[in-house]
């Protein structure tokens, strides 16, 4: 099953350049493929689409940087498999 928002996140990485350009180092709210605001930070960003009726899972918080470490992370751990 595809996730609701995956068609705001192809939105973003498909103008990911344009939004850096405007946008680098806020967060952005994405609702139907259109950004709605952009933030300083990503409480403020949710706190800003909620006060315009957007309901929680209809909307894309992104921040917006170069490269895909805003949406890529590596988690380490110790535990060691034998």
């Amino acid at each position: 099953m595809e996730s609701p928002l995956k068609k705001e996140f192809d939105f973003y990485l498909a103008h990911q350049g344009e939004m850096i350009e405007k946008y680098n180092g806020k967060f952005v709210v994405i609702k139907d493929e259109t950004v709605i605001g952009a933030y300083d930070n990503e409480l403020a960003a949710i706190a800003e689409a909620q006060k315009k009726d957007l309901k929680a899972g209809t909307f894309l918080v992104q921040l917006v940087s170069p490269g895909n470490t805003a949406y890529t992370q590596t988690f380490n751990s110790r535990v060691v498999f034998s």
